[in-house]
């Protein structure tokens, strides 16, 4: 998007929060209370995720891949186990942006089709981002009524998560099977040295913060700023390496987007009644369809501006839903760039087909995991 572009949609964007906070000043504060936590949390991470990079952590699990004897098929699932790992620990933002490239690198190495590492990267961050609160935006938005600590909602959500990673590995291994039987031999070249830095101490710290406490979001935005702050002085960390990770433009406008329909959604309690007159599948499958109309974060807003019925079903439709089109989620706008951006050319109706494959099962999954081993609600 161009510079002029962006900046007439962060007018038009910041005009509209200002225009809500204006017109109805108490409810644009408690949107405002629910809505910074899960930027603040998520622009922490994205800082941790870039200090990780600097750090070689993504470089050396695509030398690992590389590297790891047997046939493509395993190389495919030991990729996936490492974007749903990222995902949970350090968002599927910084999946997608930072491990999507090294698993095509290590495809690419082995002689390997790249078509089921590129499809399979953004299907599999989706999928897996219903595993921690900070794996996705839309977690920390949802739950922000609970105030329920990170280890609380992890053993919540674990069946739906679950059941979530598994179907999707399944059916994309079925899906990409030809591609996968073609022999591939190990990499001979040295797998890249780890370091122990920076990002790696953050990550283990924002992993506990998460888990431990019921509001993460500062103390993860200042060990994040730290993380970086010392990569760079360690000369690690670049100014391009940092704004790949942490474009504030998105998030800006995201920001205030969510700001307007949060303010919107207090005085209108249409959404909150549909939520609680429909079942939990129900409940999934409007969010699914939302997110593909408007993109999951102002579906997740609207939705959430009142603590939702079936929060769990509709988080399940919020983070895998977007596997069914590119205009579900940020993180599949993301994948777009990071793919054209290393010469790939990735197909919209691909994503779609492998998405519609892929997402009902998923859903049906998690739903049914959520009613066979409910472990409470959100």
């Amino acid at each position: 998007m161009s510079r002029r572009l962006w900046l007439a949609v962060l007018l038009a964007a910041g005009a509209a929060g200002v225009a809500a906070v204006a017109a109805a000043p108490a409810r644009a504060a408690a949107s405002a209370a629910q809505v910074w936590p899960p930027f603040v949390l998520v622009t922490g991470l994205l800082l941790i995720g870039a200090a990780a990079d600097a750090d070689g952590v993504f470089t050396a699990a695509g030398g690992w891949l590389a590297r790891l004897p047997g046939p493509p098929v395993l190389l495919f699932l030991a990729a996936l186990a490492v974007v749903a790992a990222v995902t949970a620990v350090l968002n599927l933002d910084t999946a997608v942006v930072f491990v999507t490239p090294v698993i095509l690198a290590a495809a690419s190495s082995r002689g390997v089709d790249e078509a089921a590492f590129l499809y399979g990267s953004v299907a599999m961050c989706n999928s897996a981002s219903l595993i921690l609160p900070g794996s996705n935006l839309t977690n920390l938005l949802v739950i922000g009524h609970g105030r329920i600590s990170g280890a609380t909602y992890a053993l919540r959500m674990a069946p739906a998560s679950v059941a979530a990673v598994v179907v999707t590995t399944v059916v994309l291994t079925l899906l990409f099977r030809r591609s996968l039987r073609s022999a591939a031999f190990p990499s001979g070249a040295e797998a890249p040295r780890l370091i122990l830095g920076p990002g790696l101490v953050a990550t283990a710290g924002a992993v506990l913060l998460v888990l431990l406490t019921r509001t993460p979001a500062l103390p993860v935005l200042v060990l994040g700023m730290a993380a970086a702050l010392a990569s760079h002085q360690l000369g690690r960390l670049d100014r391009q390496r940092l704004h790949l990770a942490l474009d504030v433009r998105p998030l800006l406008l995201l920001f205030l987007v969510a700001l307007a329909l949060g303010t919107l959604a207090r005085g209108w309690s249409g959404p909150a009644h549909l939520l609680a007159a429909t079942a939990p599948w129900e409940n999934t499958a409007l969010a699914a369809v939302s997110s593909l109309l408007v993109n999951n974060l102002p579906a997740a807003v609207l939705f959430s501006a009142h603590a939702p019925a079936h929060a769990p079903a509709l988080l399940v439709g919020l983070d895998v839903g977007p596997n069914l089109a590119v205009s579900g989620a940020l993180s599949a706008i993301l994948w777009l760039r990071i793919a054209r951006a290393g010469g790939r050319r990735p197909s919209l109706r691909t994503y779609s087909l492998v998405g519609l494959a892929v997402a009902p099962l998923a859903m049906a999954a998690a739903l049914l995991a959520l009613r066979l081993f409910a472990l409470g609600g959100l």
